[in-house]
């Protein structure tokens, strides 16, 4: 920590009071001051105080101080001045240039949902995510039933935005008992009438229609499926306890106060993969759940969803620290719910513990697929060099070395804001390549153009045609084994093959047949005396260890390190699995001749194949 970025030591509860009682006097007075400004003066000192957002130093700091003092004591004269002024003030929290500063915008958010203005145009700033207001999204299965179980009979469906109410007239019959079939076979109602008479009296219909759907189906998944089918649409009220940006805020942070420029230019890779975090911390399982609540509340007062916050494994949630307050918050996926090769993570980006945004990141063979959000309130900021902390972080938690970008965060796949944005030349300045020949020969082209013409700026179409294809940065020579590139799915295709020809419809029998046949391959006798989870994902990759290439001429060496790798797979931390895969250069191998060659049902054996079993 360098001496421009003072942390704010303990201090004494007096010591406390007296500068919040200074601050709220400061306020008083402005307020006295400044009630009578036009809702032009207004304006305009709204737009200084958002010009000076991300300005450090002492005249800033007082100018700021002025400034927020002012915001307490007016109205804003429109929903989206409102609006700007709660983004401005997420942003001093997160950025303070000293202690008066984020006492003050604290104070201002601590409010935000008691002014005034904001009950005045609270209807237009519906789904803002700002204290106050409504929130309404067609939120994933496992998100419903968690805001069912903190909200119950607060949430409520909107009828209003139900597209097929059909689909869900069909499965009423599924809702109910067989006793009542009657009345719903012959009985003419209305949908929202029928979900009424078939909820309790102190239910709402979200909370009946969400918990019915819970109970149906062979399992979460198919349940899931079912929910999601419907499209419904919830509503979840303000209130002082539901999720909003305003009140957003991580536990366990010293504020880093700010005085210098932020760094805004673009990091050297090869320089961040050998840096290090500044600290890394696991959480205890308290700790672990509030920032886990705090991730997934997050997405939902941003009408968003993200499986790996949604899945969310409390035991495995690491905090990487990096100086200047900035911290990221690595959450593992429940081990019923990772993916069969690949290791997803998500991370939580936190500044002072306030959230800006987050990462999605992807390991597979010492690569990492990486997909970068920052939350709209602080774009404009430090993009750059927060993106360079995120690849420090997928080294240090994965080990990875090379790196993709898939399509959608270019602006390919109907992401028009990242086009707008010009995302694709944000990451091909860092030196990321496509592998396509056509977009690298546009690329190419482009470059040509801007060097004649350094005005000159990609279209919108010929971006489009640029973000088709994932983009990659790599060490040294491009890799074939990387995410991206690596045949995943010819994995699945050969294993389609072998359990069809071996057990048709019968998959269950096949399961259990590999399980059986793989712990005998690999002398793992005691597979079934291991944790619920990692018994799971034995039965997941039997068919795989099953129908790997040349492992009869492995040493019991490598067979065991097979069996810790599965094992890993269900063990509590994923990132686990991801180093044992990494390391075991036989299974490597195995998988990518898998991929290449398929499976055989008959080989001859003398060529060190496998025959197959009956």
């Amino acid at each position: 920590m360098g001496p421009n970025f003072p942390r704010r030591g303990p201090s004494s509860g007096r010591e406390r009071g007296e500068r919040r009682g200074a601050v709220l006097a400061s306020l008083a007075m402005a307020k006295r001051r400044s009630s009578g400004l036009s809702a032009a003066a207004t304006r305009a000192a709204l737009a200084e105080l958002e010009s000076l957002r991300f300005e450090f130093g002492a005249l800033p700091a007082q100018r700021k101080r002025e400034l927020l003092a002012r915001m307490d004591a007016v109205e804003m004269p429109d929903a989206r001045s409102v609006l700007r002024l709660h983004e401005v003030l997420l942003v001093l929290r997160a950025y303070p240039d000293d202690p008066d500063v984020l006492a003050a915008s604290e104070k201002l958010l601590a409010s935000f949902a008691r002014r005034r203005d904001l009950r005045r145009f609270r209807a237009e700033l519906a789904d803002t995510g700002i204290a106050g207001t409504d929130t309404r999204y067609p939120f994933f299965a496992p998100t419903a039933r968690r805001l069912v179980r903190r909200f119950g009979r607060r949430l409520r469906v909107d009828w209003a935005t139900l597209g097929d109410p059909a689909r869900l007239e069909g499965r009423l019959a599924l809702l109910a008992s067989y006793s009542e079939t009657p009345g719903l076979d012959e009985w003419d109602m209305p949908l929202r009438k029928w979900v009424a008479r078939l909820k309790g009296p102190e239910e709402s219909d979200a909370e009946f229609l969400v918990q019915r759907l819970a109970r149906l189906g062979p399992d979460a998944m198919a349940r899931d499926t079912l929910y999601e089918e419907l499209g419904l649409e919830l509503v979840l009220p303000a209130g002082d306890d539901t999720p909003c940006r305003t009140r957003e805020l991580a536990p366990n942070v010293a504020p880093v106060f700010r005085t210098r420029a932020l760094d805004r230019g673009r990091p050297d890779i090869r320089a961040v993969l050998r840096a290090k975090p500044r600290a890394v911390r696991s959480c205890e399982p308290e700790e672990a759940e509030r920032l886990v609540e705090l991730a997934r509340d997050a997405m939902v007062s941003r009408q968003r969803d993200l499986d790996a916050f949604m899945h969310a494994d409390v035991r495995d949630v690491r905090r990487y620290t990096f100086d200047d307050g900035l911290e990221f918050v690595a959450i593992g996926v429940a081990p019923e719910r990772r993916l069969m090769l690949e290791s997803v993570y998500a991370f939580l980006t936190l500044h002072n513990g306030v959230p800006m945004g987050y990462v999605l990141a992807s390991a597979l063979f010492g690569s990492s697929e990486i997909a970068y959000n920052v939350f709209d309130t602080f774009r404009g900021g430090e993009a750059g060099a927060v993106y360079g902390h995120v690849l420090t972080m997928a080294r240090a938690l994965f080990g990875s070395r090379d790196f993709t970008v898939y399509p959608y965060q270019l602006g390919g796949d109907g992401n028009s804001e990242g086009l707008k944005s010009g995302a694709w030349w944000f990451y091909q300045k860092l030196g990321f390549r496509p592998r396509d020949a056509g977009a690298l020969a546009l690329m190419e082209d482009e470059l040509r153009r801007m060097q004649r013409d350094p005005r000159q700026r990609s279209s919108i179409a010929t971006l489009r045609k640029l973000a088709k294809h994932n983009v990659y940065w790599h060490p040294g020579p491009a890799r074939d084994d990387v995410i991206g590139v690596f045949p995943l799915e010819n994995v699945g295709l050969a294993l389609t093959d072998m359990l069809a020809h071996r057990f048709g419809s019968d998959r269950e029998r096949g399961v259990e047949t590999c399980a059986r046949e793989a712990a005998a391959l690999c002398g793992n006798v005691a597979w079934r005396e291991w944790s619920v989870d990692e018994q799971l994902w034995w039965k997941r990759w039997a068919p795989l260890v099953v129908a790997l290439p040349g492992t009869q001429r492995w040493s019991a060496s490598e067979l065991a390190g097979l069996v810790a790798c599965v094992r890993a797979k269900g063990g509590t931390r994923e990132s686990d699995f991801v180093r044992l895969l990494d390391a075991h250069r036989s299974l490597r191998s195995a998988l990518r001749q898998l991929a290449r060659d398929g499976w055989q049902p008959l080989e001859r054996v003398g060529r060190g194949r496998r025959v197959s079993r009956p």
